[in-house]
């Protein structure tokens, strides 16, 4: 094997340094989620429909076109580090979610047929760091602290 400087090999070809680390962690997962999320934060994406009342084989199948999963499996970074498909049960291995919690990011009950990209994002963030979101969490955290 020939050993040759990175100046000398851009002259014959592209070099690429940029090439994304692999993913190890479930933080580093979700982390590239949300940022995926964050890119478009206005997008509308689309939600399932009442995951919490689904038989858990039911549910584990359910998947949606442009949905905040199915933003995750397109990126190639993440099928590199193991996802293999854009469905809940996937979501749910792969990031090493909760139903409550993969619930709060894409279920209909909580923002209707859409959310917003940031939503679903702020709510990713709020699974790496164990804090729960929404009005019931916000009162709890001001009367018992």
């Amino acid at each position: 094997m020939k050993h040759h400087a990175l100046d000398q090999l851009q002259i014959v070809a592209e070099v690429k340094q940029d090439f994304p680390r692999r993913l190890t962690t479930r933080a580093e997962r979700l982390e590239r989620w949300a940022e995926l999320l964050e890119q478009i934060p206005h997008r509308h994406l689309s939600t399932l429909h009442e995951t919490e009342y689904q038989p858990a084989r039911v549910r584990a199948t359910m998947r949606g076109d442009d949905s905040p999963i199915s933003v995750a499996f397109k990126d190639p970074v993440l099928r590199a580090a193991g996802m293999e498909n854009d469905t809940y049960g996937e979501a749910k291995r792969f990031f090493e979610l909760s139903d409550e919690q993969l619930h709060r990011v894409i279920c209909y009950c909580h923002f209707g047929a859409t959310v917003s990209a940031a939503t679903a994002a702020r709510h990713i963030r709020a699974a790496i760091s164990g804090k729960q979101t929404g009005l019931f969490a916000r009162l709890r955290a001001i009367f018992v602290g």
